[in-house]
């Protein structure tokens, strides 16, 4: 069936599926057209308001100690999405999903864009999905689940990989700054899914300007009768198709700078002390297992003497990991979604982020939002331990000590 849909053979496909689905227990498939949330609104089937137009961003530079290596990833597109509101009205939604079911269409910016090819949409994938679309060609098959909940209305802070917090950070957060505008309902709570960790109610705690309630979906297909959406800052596939190189994103710095300042402001006003300098700051990933850098014990001694300290940022609240950031004026750190923080660096600070020697790799999007802040990134590329099963952009690696020397030597004489 999944061949057939992405052929864009919908009706055969469905025809497959009904032939099949009482022998394998599964649920009515229904044809969805695919359109972003402005068309939808063009359309006349929503209110969409724009705050910010599409506009070029930078291309980010990216270092590295021993200089530029070729990339073999797919550069993210300049092209920064309008920041939007769009309301809608009898939507059917699935927590822990990004899809939007709205009469007969289908949704969902990133299905919608022009460049959708490259990405593989997960939805249906990720464990706990409770329900499955297949695309293909501007239309998608969608097999929804009979049981649903009903909510007067809300607004979508909810969907794929939302508990995982570099992509909370990315991709959700910033659409507090559109729920925040005056153009949103102020009436409408924010929508979260369930058994996301404590540290993104205090980001939304933070973040919100509105006071609004916050509703918790557990993983029940739910329909609201007035739905606002937000989008994501970036074009953002999750993963490519099979066979096609890593897409790197680029963030746009101006969205990335508004949250920061956001944050900041508000940990200010609440007494939180944001005046310290010179933390030197080795980031742990000692309760990670993919994307590890085996020997950071080594490492760790090789930069006590010049006076960093060691700290695992998931123990911290996100209060003190923002302090933590502030006050650091050199951090390193593995590639990983802990350098997510370091927007809330100060400018001038320097990152050493470590990572494998595959080129292929999201250097450009770690740039982007590193680099929003006003700190500076430098790579510095290790060596790649290969594990059967392991996909390589999560493979483990290992960064010699002279080599983190000389790293260290770089960013120090820096001006």
């Amino acid at each position: 069936m999944n061949a057939l849909a992405e052929a864009g053979r919908h009706e055969e496909a469905v025809a497959l599926h009904e032939s099949t689905r009482s022998i394998v227990g599964l649920g009515p498939v229904g044809i969805y057209r695919l359109v972003s949330a402005r068309q939808e609104a063009a359309e006349g089937h929503g209110h969409y308001h724009e705050m910010r137009p599409g506009r070029r961003i930078a291309d980010p530079a990216v270092t590295f100690l021993d200089g530029a290596i070729p990339l073999t990833s797919q550069p993210g597109i300049l092209d920064a999405p309008p920041q939007y509101v769009a309301l809608f009205r009898d939507c059917l939604t699935f927590p822990r999903s990004n899809v939007v079911l709205h009469g007969e269409r289908l949704i969902y910016d990133l299905a919608a864009h022009p460049l959708s090819g490259v990405a593989d949409i997960k939805d249906g994938v990720n464990p706990g999905q409770i329900m499955t679309a297949v695309w293909g060609t501007g239309r998608a098959l969608v097999e929804a689940p009979s049981e649903t909940r009903e909510i007067d209305a809300g607004l979508m802070l909810f969907g794929f990989q939302s508990r995982q917090y570099g992509h909370w950070l990315l991709e959700f957060v910033p659409r507090m700054l559109c729920f925040n505008d005056p153009a949103c309902p102020s009436g409408f709570p924010l929508c979260v899914d369930d058994g996301m960790p404590e540290t993104h109610r205090q980001i939304i705690a933070l973040m919100d300007s509105r006071d609004r309630p916050i509703v918790t979906l557990p993983p029940v297909a739910t329909r609201f009768h007035e739905l606002g959406l937000a989008p994501v800052p970036a074009f953002f596939p999750f993963d490519t198709r099979p066979g096609l190189p890593i897409y790197d994103a680029i963030w746009p710095q101006d969205i990335l700078a508004a949250v920061r300042d956001r944050i900041l402001r508000r940990l200010a006003a609440e007494g939180v002390d944001l005046r310290r300098t010179g933390r030197r700051i080795i980031l742990s990933r000692r309760g990670f297992t993919q994307r590890q850098l085996v020997n950071e014990a080594e490492i760790v001694e090789t930069l006590r003497p010049h006076g960093f300290e060691v700290v695992q940022p998931e123990q911290l609240t996100f209060a003190e990991q923002v302090q933590m950031y502030h006050a650091a004026d050199i951090i390193v750190g593995s590639a990983s979604s802990a350098l997510i923080n370091c927007i809330f660096c100060r400018p001038g600070a320097r990152v050493v982020a470590l990572a494998h020697e595959s080129p292929e790799f999201y250097f450009r999007g770690f740039t982007s939002f590193v680099e929003s802040s006003g700190a500076r990134l430098l790579f510095v590329r290790g060596t790649t331990l290969q594990a059967e099963g392991v996909h390589p952009m999560h493979a483990n690696y290992m960064v010699a000590p002279a080599t983190m020397r000389r790293a260290l030597e770089a960013v120090t004489a820096a001006p």
